[in-house]
């Protein structure tokens, strides 16, 4: 007696494209004895069925818990259908449709396989610098536009071997559909150069590279999503030519290492740090320090942290592979000048890095969108992000509510912009500091990317309310241009309604945000960055700040924090005493000057910072008089502060202002008393 066919259409939405999802659905299918079809289309994968119920029962339950590595389902749609009494299971081409949009898979480091191969002597693939499979590899650094197919990438030049075409077209293969899917004999190549002349290719390419780092140089290494500058950590005098070259005086240098065990000489890594490191993101993770420091101070100076992250791509770990006298850490910087973006065209590196590099490692397959190393940090076993880019950008954040076609165009310092569409808002890759025409260039091709690929045609903009940050401009010049509404947000307002929306809460709930930050422009026109504010996603009320204080000299102050110090004891009705560190780092006349600024308030922007609250403190403890990189000063007294401790200084609230005056008092007290600074700053 036959069983009666029935029929389903399965429509998935998510991470599901260039993630290996269709010939998981063909093998699950088959396993199963179903007939039909899988296809990609702009908008989803789109899956027919039909066979008994049993069966599609099965199928509906194995294939929701076990998902490739890569692929993350965010909606389900099963419909019954009529069966088409197909004979077999089969995939079907891309079926593009330009008013749809579909979810892109980040950048993914090497997985396990690929790295087995790439060190198996028996491999076709032995020592191939580009190995990649359905599981790992390059995604959105090489996507021009949707469906991800491999003739919308920049490896669309590449023709396949028959060997790749063979893996490529095999729905058992772990490269079947492998977009970037690459081989010696077909695929992208190193060579190595020295001023414009290439001098080496292939594997000698990296030899070469291998050679010059052991030898103290400095090198430009063309990666996933850009160039590196690298040279060997454990040479002080090459680590201090890099921070010359690359004027870049005490900002922390990311490290790389081949694996755990090289990481853990020098780093105490804890279970959430480890998981992380080798996880498919690879992010570089701030790590704790192991007394006595064995690598060179002038890698991370003033830090108790070292910015780790293990070899990610097939490159990097030929690079880093250990051997006797060679470095067992490189130094993996930015491949830029300081405060300009990453550099990631051949041409650009040779202009912009030629100055910094003894020589170049580059690769002929071209990035088409440069993206950075994210950084994250642990925080009571929970991941906090420093930089969200490589590993987790483009994938977006789920809203829980469907929003209008929207851009905002985020802030000016360590930006980001976020197009949303659907439930899904597409949190941006590290742009960088708004602060120069190389950056906001990076912006507007970002912006412009993100908008194709995802087919978002913006009907409203929004940005901060900063009249002079690049990313407001560009906010007001386009809404004026096309002609579209635009809405501009108060910054602190915005960083409240973010934490909203990443916790998925109701929008018209009504909650307490404290929001400590350095700088955002306030309604009144005053710098805000300590507030207590009690508001949804529609508006705020200010409960509480920060009391103002002058700000000397407006950003002067913020780079020669010394002068935030004596603002905050002027403020607090405190004598500049002579032996003070912020008092010794000004010669007499320069105090004259700052006093009679505060006195007669000539360029002294009020400010209610708690930033510049903690900058005040470590220049009054002679931690940090001025600073070099934005946030320095409340870095460097961070990394002092004795985790122990538990003590805390008053503050005194009168009416809706937060009086730090006690606390100045006390302070001024225990460091006259000659208490360890470690204990003032943890206090």
């Amino acid at each position: 007696m036959s069983v009666e066919a029935v029929a389903v259409r399965v429509l998935v939405r998510g991470i599901v494209q260039g993630v290996g999802f269709r010939p998981f659905i063909y093998n699950l299918a088959r396993q199963n004895n179903l007939k039909g079809w899988v296809r990609n289309t702009s908008g989803n994968v789109e899956i027919h069925l039909e066979g008994t119920s049993n069966h599609l029962d099965n199928f509906l339950t194995q294939f929701q818990n076990q998902l490739p590595p890569l692929a993350r389902i965010d909606s389900l749609q099963i419909l019954a259908t009529q069966p088409e009494n197909l004979v077999e299971f089969q995939i079907l081409s891309s079926q593009f449709d330009p008013t749809q949009f579909q979810p892109i898979s980040p950048d993914t480091a090497i997985c396990a396989d690929c790295r087995r191969e790439l060190f198996d002597p028996s491999d076709r693939r032995y020592r191939y610098p580009f190995i990649n499979c359905t599981n790992c590899g390059p995604r959105f650094t090489i996507i021009q536009s949707l469906p991800y197919d491999r003739p919308n990438t920049t490896m669309a030049g590449f023709v396949m071997c028959p060997s790749c075409r063979q893996e490529y077209e095999n729905p058992e293969d772990r490269r079947f559909h492998a977009q970037p899917i690459a081989c010696p004999a077909c695929g992208p190549q190193v060579w190595f150069e020295v001023d414009g002349q290439s001098i080496a290719e292939k594997d000698a390419a990296i030899q070469t590279a291998r050679e010059w780092l052991k030898e103290g140089k400095i090198l430009a290494i063309k990666g996933l999503g850009g160039f590196h500058l690298a040279c060997d950590a454990t040479n002080e005098k090459a680590v201090q030519i890099l921070r010359e070259r690359k004027q870049r005086s005490d900002k922390p240098f990311a490290l790389m290492a081949f694996d755990l065990r090289t990481i853990e000489q020098y780093c105490l890594i804890m279970p959430e740090e480890k998981e992380w490191l080798e996880s498919r993101f690879a992010p570089i993770v701030l790590l704790e320090t192991r007394q006595p420091a064995l690598l060179p101070n002038n890698i991370a100076p003033h830090q108790n942290r070292l910015g780790f992250m293990l070899a990610y791509t097939p490159l990097h770990l030929l690079l880093t592979e250990p051997e006797p006298e060679y470095p067992p850490v490189l130094v993996m910087t930015s491949g830029n000048l300081s405060d300009e973006p990453i550099a990631y065209r051949d041409d650009q590196a040779r202009s912009q890095l030629a100055s910094l590099a003894d020589g170049f490692l580059f690769h002929n397959r071209e990035i088409h969108m440069r993206v950075d190393d994210s950084v994250v940090k642990s925080f009571r076993s929970k991941m906090y992000f420093i930089r969200r880019s490589r590993g987790f950008a483009p994938d977006p954040i789920l809203i829980g509510q469907e929003l209008p076609p929207l851009l905002a165009t985020g802030a000016e310092l360590k930006n980001a912009f976020c197009l949303t569409r659907g439930q899904y808002a597409f949190l941006s890759h590290y742009i960088g500091d708004m602060e120069n025409y190389e950056t906001l260039t990076s912006f507007e091709e970002g912006i412009a990317h993100f908008e194709k690929v995802f087919q978002i045609k913006p009907e409203t903009l929004a940005c901060d309310q900063h009249p002079n940050y690049l990313a407001t401009r560009y906010a007001v010049r386009r809404a004026q241009e096309q002609n579209l509404p635009l809405v501009q947000v108060q910054h602190h307002h915005a960083h409240l309604v973010s934490c909203l929306a990443d916790n998925q809460c109701d929008p018209g709930q009504a909650v307490i945000g404290v929001i400590l930050d350095g700088t955002g422009y306030g309604n009144d026109g005053a710098i805000w960055g300590g507030e207590f504010l009690l508001g949804n996603q529609r508006g705020y009320q200010r409960l509480l700040h920060l009391k103002y204080v002058p700000l000397p000299g407006g950003d002067a102050a913020v780079r020669r924090v010394s002068r935030i110090a004596l603002a905050h004891l002027w403020a607090a009705g405190l004598e500049w005493e002579p032996d003070l560190p912020p008092v010794r780092a000004f010669c007499e006349e320069e105090r004259t000057i700052l006093r009679t600024q505060l006195e007669n308030r000539i360029n002294t922007p009020l400010t209610s910072s708690m930033g510049r609250l903690f900058d005040a403190v470590s220049a009054l403890l002679g931690i940090r008089e001025q600073v070099t990189y934005e946030g320095q000063a409340a870095i460097e007294l961070e990394n002092l502060a004795d985790e122990s401790e538990t003590g805390s200084y008053p503050f005194l609230i009168h009416n809706d202002e937060i009086d730090p005056a006690a606390l100045w008092e006390a302070i001024l007290s225990d460091w006259r008393k000659g208490l360890p600074v470690s204990i003032i700053a943890a206090r």
